[in-house]
């Protein structure tokens, strides 16, 4: 007699091993931002990454091209994390709306958003050593100069502009991104590394764009919320 029965479904297997790849390059970026954390990112090398693993270097270039790679993987993920809420700002906010309630959402959902990769506090001291770490800090900036044109490129579809005719998208992104730059570089100098201290100077930093740019400050205090 026939045996009808379906065979084990290959995807199945392919799921499994996908899952397994998964793991292990998570265990490998919690590995490596835990030792960039407590010695140092230069003095830290692939050899001491993949032993507290115990995996080949091999292993490690498959899944990171470098330390840089691996010292942004969940960089990219927070970044990702905020394209996609400002994706869904409803579209009558204006420009700076959309891009404060993006951020402030992100932070209040990052928990969630990484909690499959790595832990949040872990994060949040990754965060810091990027902003502590000249050579690190120098591949940040760069890097958001390319987030910077993304979005930009995304305000102006939100308002139906085009943004290399019309330069105010480009403009009023770079006026936010200056405040997070402003925000991140004090919050890494501060006590609290909690999200909620990062969270709280954001917002308020944010508020005070407008103040800033006034043309008299003197009659715009800094304390003036109104």
């Amino acid at each position: 007699m026939i045996d009808e029965r379906p065979a084990p479904a290959a995807p199945v297997v392919a799921g499994l091993r996908e899952r397994k790849k998964r793991r292990t390059r998570d265990a490998l970026l919690r590995a490596a931002l835990q030792l960039f954390i407590s010695q140092g990112y230069e003095r830290t090398t692939v050899d001491e990454i993949t032993d507290a693993v115990d995996v080949s270097q091999r292993t490690f270039f498959r899944y990171f091209a470098n330390k840089e790679e691996v010292a942004f993987a969940v960089q990219d993920l927070v970044e990702s994390h905020f394209f996609a809420e400002l994706q869904a700002r409803p579209p009558a906010e204006g420009p700076f709306a959309a891009m404060r309630g993006a951020v402030l959402a992100a932070w209040d959902t990052l928990e969630e958003a990484l909690s499959e990769v790595v832990p949040l506090d872990l994060y949040m001291r990754s965060y810091r050593l990027i902003e502590s770490t000249p050579a690190l800090l120098a591949v940040h900036l760069r890097r958001s100069t390319e987030l910077e044109e993304r979005i930009a490129r995304l305000i102006a579809a939100r308002e139906g502009l085009d943004v290399d005719i019309d330069p105010r998208p480009r403009v009023a992104v770079a006026a936010f991104s200056g405040v997070m730059r402003v925000t991140g570089r004090l919050w890494g100098q501060g006590e609290d590394t909690s999200v909620a201290a990062i969270r709280r100077m954001t917002e308020m930093y944010l508020d005070h764009i407008g103040p800033a740019l006034a043309a008299d400050w003197r009659r715009t205090p800094a304390t003036d919320r109104n």
